[in-house]
């Protein structure tokens, strides 16, 4: 009977599968965007950057930057369950070809307050996930979780996975 791997090389193998996962979108660089894992729980965060200030006057995050940032955190969310899954079942290796990404279908952001000149988190939780297609809901806050500045609902189709 094989030994379990310990705690902290199974950790460091998922941050590292992640981490791979984040760095092939260039966009997220671009936009400053990281993803916090937390076992299965992934966050995003958007640190504020003067460059993604929309309206100087009030100043307020850019809508087009917001939008992103939610649909960034839905794809990852959607590609992270379906990594987890392979990476349960020992499908993933170290060396392990490329992930392809889900394709938007729509993409609906319910813009509910100004977005600060500050860090802001979010949350997506995939409501419908089959082979084809697949629903995710996401909330963004920034100083407190119950008080969001912006929502979305997405719908994504999946890429076809090996069986």
């Amino acid at each position: 009977m094989r030994r379990p791997e310990p705690v902290q090389i199974v950790k460091q193998r998922r941050d590292a599968a992640l981490q791979r996962l984040v760095a092939g979108v260039p966009y997220i660089q671009f936009l400053g965007i990281e993803i916090d894992r937390r076992g299965d729980e992934l966050t995003g965060v958007l640190p504020y950057d003067e460059k993604l200030i929309g309206n100087p006057m009030l100043p307020a995050l850019h809508g087009g930057v917001t939008a992103a940032f939610l649909e960034v955190t839905a794809i990852m969310e959607l590609t992270w369950s379906m990594t987890w899954e392979d990476m349960e079942a020992g499908k993933i290796t170290d060396d392990a070809p490329r992930v392809v990404l889900p394709k938007t279908i729509d993409f609906t952001v319910d813009y509910l307050r100004t977005g600060l000149p500050r860090d802001a988190y979010a949350r997506a939780r995939v409501t419908r996930s089959g082979r084809r297609y697949a629903s995710v809901n996401v909330e963004a806050w920034q100083d407190n979780r119950t008080r969001l500045f912006a929502q979305a609902t997405g719908h994504f189709l999946m890429p076809q996975r090996d069986v």
